[in-house]
């Protein structure tokens, strides 16, 4: 009797970059971290500027996506942008499950008061910290992807310059658009935006281009091997 002929297997599963699959990983726990680390002001010495310790975090997603927008396309960019909802979404759901919890009696009333000082916020902080995300993220592959160009070469040079631009508009944006959904009406914002906005300018300046120059070089290794 005749039998079928086995279908061939490949021997293996087309798939994502691997570069792409690390940096998804570490961008959708950066979108966490950032909004617990904000609770934290930091002095950026040797100046007087403070900002609020979710920068770091930030900046790391800045430089993963503008990475992914210089390897993959601004496209691919762009979406991990918006799955970065998803994460916040659920570690929002899951904090006010637990903030409605009943706390166990053997936890202190010191350490309780702690965890929810600095998770529990208000509605509209909650609101504006995904609105300036996901506009300022957006920002940022927008600009660091169309000062590429048509012809870019993609040198080094240019890379740390595109990133470097990017991130302080699109940090300045953020700032613009947090604290005026969060605190505007509360009380007078304009000293406190001015601040953020300078001192996150600075760190874009200072720190930005180097690590999207040693991610992408990451990204590149990630994938070779």
């Amino acid at each position: 009797m005749p039998t079928d002929t086995p279908t061939a297997i490949p021997s293996q599963a087309p798939g994502i970059p691997r570069a792409m699959f690390v940096y998804t990983l570490l961008y959708g726990g950066m979108t966490v971290l950032a909004g617990v680390l904000a609770y934290k002001q930091v002095r950026l010495w040797p100046s007087d500027l403070a900002v609020e310790a979710g920068i770091f975090p930030y900046l790391l997603l800045v430089v993963i996506s503008s990475t992914l927008a210089q390897l993959y396309g601004q496209a691919r960019a762009n979406l991990l942008v918006i799955w970065g909802f998803v994460p916040l979404a659920i570690s929002a759901a899951l904090i006010l499950l637990v903030l409605g919890l009943p706390a166990s009696p053997d936890m202190g009333a010191d350490r309780l008061g702690a965890f929810e000082t600095v998770l529990s916020s208000t509605p509209r902080i909650m609101a504006a910290g995904p609105a300036a995300y996901g506009v300022s993220l957006l920002l940022n592959v927008w600009i660091f992807s169309k000062l590429r160009g048509a012809n870019e070469s993609g040198s080094t040079a240019s890379l740390m310059i595109r990133g470097a631009i990017a991130s302080a508009l699109s940090q300045a944006i953020d700032s613009v658009i947090f604290i005026t959904l969060a605190f505007y009406g509360e009380f007078p914002i304009a000293n406190l935006m001015v601040g953020q906005v300078i001192a996150k300018v600075a760190l874009s300046l200072l720190l930005v281009p180097f690590l999207i120059t040693g991610g992408v070089a990451f990204a590149r290794w990630l994938d070779a091997r």
